[in-house]
C-alpha cells in the first residue's frame, strides 16, 4: 500500500507530517509523490489566511476526484482546516473518509488501517481530542526536507490572542514539549544526518513558562548546543516583547547558534499594534533592535509586517515606513491583511481595501528592497561560513565549480542565496566551508571558496 501525503502550510505542519510519516512507515506502508501511484492520500491543510485555505481546499477536491473515481481506497485529512472546518468538509466534501484534529495526527494509523479495512464507498469517521492535549516530542520522524536541515517543533498553541488570528482557537493554548523529549527528537535528528536545526513553535520565546513556571529557551538552547552533530541552530517566531537579555546572551555566546532572529512586528503604528492585540510598541521595538544590534554587532533581524490592518490610516502605514527606515531589518516580509472569519479583526469597523492594502504593501517591500540591496552590497569583501545546497548544473568549466549555498543570514527557504564559483574541488551537499564574498546581484550574494 502506497500513501501520498501532502503537507500544506507552515513548518511547524512539515513537523506533525513527519512525525505520521513516521508512524505509518513503522506500521509498514510506503509513501509515493505520484498520484498514478497512490492508493491511499492524507492532506495535512493549513487555514491560516484565505489564500492558504484556498490551497487546502483546492488539493482537497483533486484528491476527492481520486477517491471517487476508485483509484484511491482512502482520503483522510487533517491539520488546522480540518479543526476549523470539519463539518463543512464532512457535508461538502463526501469523498474524504475520515478527519483528524489538530491533535489526532496519533490517531494516523488507526484512520488509514480502519478506512482499508472497512472497504465501503466512503467510510466517514472523526478523530478530535481535545484541543489542549498535552504535546508529545521524541517522536521518529521520516525527513522531507532533503536531509540538510530540519525542524525542531518545541511548543503548541498560542496564548497571545492576536485580534487578527484564528491559531488559538484551531490550535489551543500555549503548551511547551517537556524538555527532555526535545532534547531525544533532536539527537535523533542528528543522528539522521541534520546539521542546521530551527527552532519553531507559534513562539518560541514563551517555551517552558507553561511546565517551569519560567522561561526555558536559553536552557533548551544551551542543551541542544552540545548535541554532536549540529551546526547551525537557528531561532525563529521570537514575539518582541518576550526576548530576555538571558536569551540575547545565549545567542551571543554559544558558537552553533546563528547569530539570526525572526522577530515578527507586524506594525510601527502604536495605535494599529493596540488594535492588533500585540504588547508591544515602536519605541519599546526600536530599543529592542538597537540592544541586539549592541550586544551582537553582526546579527540578522528578519521580521513580518501586516498592510491594510483595519483603521490603518496613512499616518498609520507612514509610521511603519518610518520603522522600516530607521531599523534597516536584514529581512522583511509584508502580508496584506486577510479578514479571518471569528477574529476580532474580521467584525471591526473601517476595513481597508484591497487596492489599498496592496498598494500599501508594495511601498513596504519596494522600500525594503533598496534596504536589502544595500545590505547585500555592504556583504562585499566580508568572509563568511556557509552551507552547500547544491551544485549549479553545468558549471564544470575552466574556472571551476559552481555552486549554491546559504549564509548564516538566510533561512532555509524564505531567505537569499549565495552563489560560490570558481570552487576547484568537488563538494557535497551540506559541506560548510568559507566563503570570501565578492560581489551581490540583489538579495543574493557571489563569492569564492577560501582554502
Amino acid at each position: 500500500m502506497k500513501i501520498l501525503f501532502v503537507s500544506l502550510g507552515c513548518d511547524k505542519n512539515r513537523v506533525d507530517t513527519e512525525v505520521m510519516l513516521g508512524m505509518l512507515h513503522s506500521r509498514g506502508y510506503d509513501f509515493t509523490d505520484d498520484e498514478s501511484e497512490a492508493e491511499a492520500a492524507v492532506v495535512n491543510t493549513c487555514c491560516f489566511i484565505n489564500d492558504a485555505k484556498q490551497e487546502s481546499i483546492d488539493a482537497i477536491l483533486e484528491l476527492a476526484e481520486l477517491r471517487k473515481s476508485g483509484q484511491l481506497k482512502a482520503l483522510i485529512v487533517t491539520g488546522c482546516l480540518a479543526q476549523r472546518y470539519k463539518d463543512e468538509i464532512q457535508d461538502e466534501i463526501p469523498e474524504v473518509d475520515e478527519i483528524l484534529g489538530v491533535t489526532s495526527s496519533d490517531k494516523i494509523i488507526e484512520a488509514i488501517d480502519e478506512t482499508l479495512a472497512r472497504n465501503t464507498i466512503f467510510s466517514h469517521k472523526n478523530y478530535f481530542d481535545d484541543i489542549n492535549k498535552k504535546p508529545v516530542g521524541g517522536n521518529d520522524r521520516i525527513i522531507t526536507t532533503g536531509g540538510l536541515f530540519n525542524y525542531l517543533k518545541i511548543a503548541e498553541g498560542c496564548d497571545k490572542h492576536c485580534t487578527y488570528c484564528i491559531i488559538p482557537k484551531v490550535r489551543g493554548n500555549y503548551r511547551s514539549v517537556p524538555m527532555e523529549q526535545l532534547l531525544d527528537e533532536a539527537r535523533k535528528l542528528a543522528k539522521q544526518g541534520i546539521s542546521e536545526l530551527l527552532i519553531v513553535a507559534q513562539e518560541t520565546t514563551l517555551y517552558g513558562t507553561d511546565l517551569y513556571g519560567e522561561k526555558k529557551l536559553p536552557e533548551l538552547l544551551h542543551k541542544l548546543c552540545e548535541i554532536e552533530g549540529f551546526k547551525w541552530i537557528r531561532v525563529l517566531y521570537c514575539y518582541p516583547e518576550e526576548i530576555t537579555d538571558e536569551l540575547i546572551q545565549t545567542i551571543k555566546n554559544e558558537p552553533k547558534i546563528c547569530n539570526y532572529l525572526d522577530i515578527p512586528i507586524q506594525s510601527g503604528s502604536d495605535r494599529i499594534l493596540k488594535k492588533m492585540g500585540r504588547r508591544t510598541n515602536n519605541s519599546e521595538i526600536r530599543e529592542l533592535i538597537g540592544k541586539l544590534r549592541k550586544e551582537i554587532p553582526d546579527i540578522c533581524i528578519r521580521t513580518t509586517l501586516i498592510s491594510g490592518f483595519p483603521g490603518e490610516t496613512a499616518k498609520d502605514h507612514n509610521e511603519t515606513m518610518a520603522l522600516v527606515r530607521d531599523l534597516r531589518f536584514d529581512r522583511l516580509g509584508v502580508f496584506t491583511y486577510s479578514q479571518e472569519e471569528d477574529t476580532p479583526a474580521a467584525t471591526m469597523p473601517d476595513q481597508v481595501s484591497e487596492r489599498v492594502k496592496t498598494t500599501r504593501r508594495n511601498k513596504l517591500m519596494k522600500l525594503q528592497q533598496e534596504i536589502a540591496f544595500e545590505a547585500a552590497n555592504d556583504m562585499v569583501g566580508r568572509d563568511v561560513d556557509a552551507v552547500i545546497e547544491g551544485r549549479i548544473t553545468d558549471s564544470d568549466d575552466d574556472d571551476g565549480l559552481s555552486y549554491v549555498a546559504r549564509t548564516y543570514k538566510d533561512a532555509p527557504d524564505i531567505d537569499g542565496y549565495l552563489f560560490v564559483t570558481g570552487v576547484q574541488r568537488e563538494l557535497m551537499t551540506g559541506d560548510y566551508i568559507k566563503v570570501h564574498i565578492t560581489g551581490s546581484n540583489e538579495y543574493d550574494l557571489i563569492g569564492e571558496e577560501i582554502i
